[in-house]
């Protein structure tokens, strides 16, 4: 009895599980198709890219988090002149989506603000060390924006990203960075 009071005591303070910088929902407001926001469990291992989803969903997930950079990372968006600084920790989250063909705007919410964004296949592939996760990423060399693709930080809101995508093979995809929650464990 103790044990579970104990628990359940754990469970509303947050004390049993770290907190970390998460994505925490997201819409999509308006889209040429049928789909809505799917955040994905990497609990459990899949496949990510080469038109391996084909819908008009807009997915979400996280990869590692509360990294203490070694050294500084090249952003698309965002950061100080596109950099994210050596010293900075970080929360890396993969945003994409994969449709046949379609166009959506909709939103990503996260629990800490957004310090960076990379959207083209370079900077994509040079952060992809901050994985760190049982996702598998393929046909990598395809990932990113393509022109009139766009995505930008809400400024009311520096949790909230917008995206603005024409999605076709093989879709969009890119990788964003937040800074960790305040009661993020290392």
């Amino acid at each position: 009895m103790l044990k579970r009071l104990v628990l359940l005591l754990g469970l509303a303070t947050g004390l049993t599980s770290p907190s970390w910088a998460v994505v925490l929902g997201g819409e999509i407001i308006d889209q040429r198709g049928n789909g809505k926001f799917v955040l994905l469990d990497t609990s459990t291992p899949f496949s990510v890219g080469a038109d391996n989803f084909n819908t008009d969903n807009l997915y979400a997930f996280d990869e590692d988090q509360n990294i203490l950079l070694s050294e500084p990372i090249r952003v698309d968006f965002g950061g100080d002149n596109g950099v994210i600084r050596q010293g900075e920790t970080i929360a890396s989250h993969y945003v994409f989506f994969d449709s046949f063909a379609g166009v959506h705007y909709g939103y990503v919410d996260f629990d800490a603000p957004i310090l960076g964004i990379a959207a083209f296949q370079d900077t994509m592939a040079a952060t992809d060390f901050l994985a760190n996760n049982d996702v598998n990423y393929i046909s990598t060399e395809l990932r990113g924006l393509e022109p009139g693709d766009r995505v930008w930080v809400d400024s009311q809101s520096p949790n909230r990203l917008w995206v603005f995508w024409a999605g076709s093979s093989p879709g969009d995809y890119i990788r964003v960075f937040t800074e960790k929650s305040l009661g993020a464990m290392m």
